[in-house]
């Protein structure tokens, strides 16, 4: 189809390029970054985006300030429509315009990109709701006057009879069907038939030849008069399938809207206000005026607007809508809040750290709402269908019409005019286009509330296939904050003593062990003393004068001194430091990567999926051995460099697996792209995250399950909807064709196959809204 079809066309820059693209049908498709979303010329330049999203936005920002050239002042490009502003198709999400339409495509009413809390209703529906209703004023009359003849009730003649069904039967099919025949007559224009060019044409049929037989009966040939001579009229037929099918169209877009409501209740966690602090006081102010630094009180009960870190008070915060984790979080001074998380217990102030399109929830909700506009890879069968559909529908239509009309029975013209239009509105594309659209918008959204974010629907149908799970040690695995397992002392040493020492020269240090250290004395409540001449020596420890005293602290190579004095008892997954001072060794430390409390809940539940699960890490081959064995881990890599866990990948692919890699450190993005599917850890980096197609929020690898789970309830959902879509046009078609009439004598009236074909989009959709259920 001409993409020109769609007007107007927004367009905007190619953030690598440069170069103008139309929004919702560049080639190169859509990325979003901080909330915003880009749109490419290629895919290559969308890889390049998303390899390094923040140096090629500063640079599309560079090239927008540049003054153009005053010879030649360029024009200004049409501003891009914002997300919410946007519109597009269930069916063809690469269909986008601003503002509500029709799809040129499939006919379908469009939709928002990302839905609102507006409580505005749905403007298609109201005016979908309000002509069916008028029409059912009509129809019911109509029904009652052409079915008498069933029950001896005729009070009108055959010509008076017609003239009657002609008034009531045209302000149905003509007022409220012309939303039908207007898509109808937009796909011929087009060049893209659609379930409305079949209904356009079987309607129009139907009311036009029965227009002729009312105004000139004498043009009607003896074929088709029945065998009273009297020419039947097909008003009913046409009232009541316009009637059925704008029945249908309420009903489908009323399904169609609670497929957004996960969207639209993670819209509905962000407060409308804050309470700000201000140095005359405090006043509520609307979140769009909160700004960076801005400190902001938290009362119990209420929504954190934004996302900052707590600077004063304490509670428990319910963090169950962001990371599908039940159980409330402790809060004090210096850890982080999310925006939408709901303040249960205590009362804090906050600094807002991220504000607007910045905040998680904003970007969780992007990126759900271009999750559900992705195409997984099961859909192409069905598009290649949908491509030969109606073709295919108009002639089967014709021959139905030319058997009918050379070897039906008398009337036999008339039999060849009712079960062509039969035909022609059984058939329903929409059903086939819904099955896989419909089953990813709910089970994406369902994702989100459950702490998983799909990043693309083809993300979770390779998840669902895999049948290998890569994990990485540090951050996955273990929490990725080292902490302190253990002190040896020596005889006349206390363990605060030495402690004390330590953390005197870790204040100095950036050593990841460092941070345990200090966290371990601060804990303890010890006053870290001052540490002078101090220096690191690389690969071997740091030293400095203490209070006087010789202080070194690294390992056994770089302190050179006996440690009997400080027999060590730690574990293999433990990594030990040594205190000596004046030259005496006198504690050993031992700092630890805790492994998460979650994660052997976890490997056991996907050991359940029948998944085969390998550890890939650079750490020591003697520390993941032993995390592997309490876990109860398959298969052990160790000291693997941060370029050679790609090739890892690489070669389990290769092997025929398909796999999936969970990480969380920047040292992970090459691999997490490498595989079929990435998991990042939403508490990793932002570089980890925009390389994987799912994050699990909350850092936990249960959401691996989870996602998992939803995956495969997906697959299943959408074979389900393909089947009966499948199967309702193999039976149907035929039946209304006649093919039942040789031998049971049955014909498909066209009103009964209007109602089938309107339910049966309206069936795929409710089976999708089944994904709505747990999933844990």
């Amino acid at each position: 189809m001409d993409p020109a079809v769609v007007a107007p066309v927004p367009t905007t820059k190619d953030p690598v390029c440069g170069m103008t693209v139309k929004i919702g049908l560049a080639k190169g498709g859509t990325a979003t970054h901080d909330g915003h979303e880009y749109w490419f010329c290629n895919p290559k330049c969308r890889e390049k985006f998303v390899a390094d999203p923040v140096m090629y936005r500063e640079r599309a920002a560079a090239r927008a300030a540049a003054p153009a050239p005053a010879a030649q002042p360029a024009p200004a490009a049409p501003p891009a429509a914002p997300s919410a502003a946007m519109f597009t198709c269930p069916m063809h999400p690469e269909v986008r315009q601003p503002g509500p339409g029709d799809c040129p495509i499939c006919g379908m009413a469009l939709e928002p990109a990302l839905p609102s809390l507006d409580d505005a209703p749905n403007p298609e529906l109201v005016d979908m709701t309000r002509r069916f209703w008028i029409s059912v004023v009509f129809v019911v009359p109509l029904l009652v006057i052409a079915m008498g003849e069933l029950v001896d009730f005729t009070p009108f003649a055959p010509r008076t009879r017609a003239w009657v069904e002609l008034a009531l039967a045209t302000p149905v099919v003509l007022w409220v069907g012309a939303p039908l025949f207007r898509r109808g007559w937009d796909s011929l224009r087009h060049r893209s038939l659609n379930m409305f060019t079949l209904i356009a044409i079987g309607t129009g049929t139907a009311y036009l030849f029965s227009l002729l037989a009312t105004l000139a009966p004498s043009l009607i040939p003896a074929t088709m008069r029945d065998h009273a001579g009297t020419v039947p009229v097909y008003f009913e037929a046409s009232a009541v399938i316009v009637c059925l099918v704008v029945l249908g169209q309420v009903l489908e877009l009323r399904a169609r809207n609670a497929t957004s409501g996960a969207i639209r209740a993670l819209l509905g966690l962000a407060p409308k206000t804050a309470r700000r602090i201000t140095s005359t006081g405090e006043e509520d102010v609307a979140l769009e005026l909160i700004h960076v630094g801005d400190r902001l009180r938290v009362r119990p009960g209420e929504r954190v607007p934004v996302d900052g870190v707590v600077v004063e008070g304490g509670s428990s915060v319910d963090e169950s809508m962001i990371t599908g984790e039940p159980m409330p979080v402790e809060k004090t001074t210096g850890d982080p809040v999310k925006g939408g998380t709901l303040n249960t217990t205590g009362g804090f102030v906050l600094e807002a750290r991220r504000v607007g399109r910045d905040t998680l929830l904003a970007q969780i909700v992007a990126m759900v709402a271009e999750a559900q506009r992705s195409r997984a890879p099961i859909q192409q069968l069905a598009d290649r269908v949908a491509a030969w559909f109606v073709p295919v529908v108009l002639v089967v239509a014709v021959a139905t019409a030319v058997v009918w009309g050379i070897a039906g029975p008398e009337p036999r013209l008339a039999h060849a005019l009712v079960n062509a239009v039969a035909v022609l509105i059984i058939a329903c594309p929409c059903a086939l286009g819904l099955a896989t659209p419909m089953s990813i918008m709910v089970a994406t959204g369902h994702g989100a509330s459950l702490g998983v974010l799909i990043r693309k629907a083809e993300a979770l149908e390779v998840l669902a296939r895999a049948d290998t799970v890569v994990i990485d040690k540090t951050g996955t695995l273990t929490e990725g904050k080292p902490r302190l397992a253990k002190i040896t002392v020596a005889a006349g040493t206390t363990e605060d003593a030495a402690l004390e020492l330590a953390a005197a020269l870790e204040r100095s240090s950036e050593h990841p062990l460092a941070t345990a250290i200090l966290d371990a004395a601060k804990q303890r409540g010890i006053a870290v003393p001052s540490a002078s001449d101090f220096a690191s020596v690389p690969g071997g420890g740091v030293k400095g004068t203490v209070r006087g005293h010789q202080v070194m602290l690294g390992n056994a190579r770089f302190l050179a001194t006996p440690l009997d004095a400080i027999a060590n008892h730690t574990a293999p997954a433990q990594t030990v430091v040594y205190l000596a001072v004046d030259g005496a060794a006198v504690a050993a430390i031992a700092v630890a990567d805790p492994i998460k409390p979650t994660t052997a809940e976890a490997i056991r539940a996907l050991h359940a999926e029948g998944l085969r699960l390998v550890m890939l890490t650079g750490d020591s081959k003697a520390t993941a051995a032993a995390v592997a064995g309490t876990l109860g881990i398959d298969d052990v890599i160790a000291e693997v460099q941060p370029e050679g866990k790609r090739g890892v990948i690489d070669r389990l692919r290769r092997e025929g697996r398909v796999v999936a890699m969970a990480g969380d450190g920047v040292n992970d993005a090459p691999a997490l792209a490498a595989a079929d599917v990435g998991i990042a850890m939403g508490t990793g980096t932002d570089v980890a995250i925009q390389s994987a197609g799912i994050t699990l929020v909350g850092g936990d690898l249960r959401g691996l399950v989870r996602a998992r789970r939803l995956g495969r309830a997906t697959l299943r959902n959408i074979r389900q909807n393909l089947a009966f879509a499948f199967a309702y046009n193999v039976v149907g078609i035929p039946i209304a064709a006649g093919a039942l009439y040789p031998v049971f004598g049955w014909l498909l009236s066209p009103m009964l196959a209007s109602a089938a074909m309107s339910l049966s989009s309206v069936s795929v959709i409710t089976n999708a809204l089944r994904l709505r259920g747990p999933r844990s």
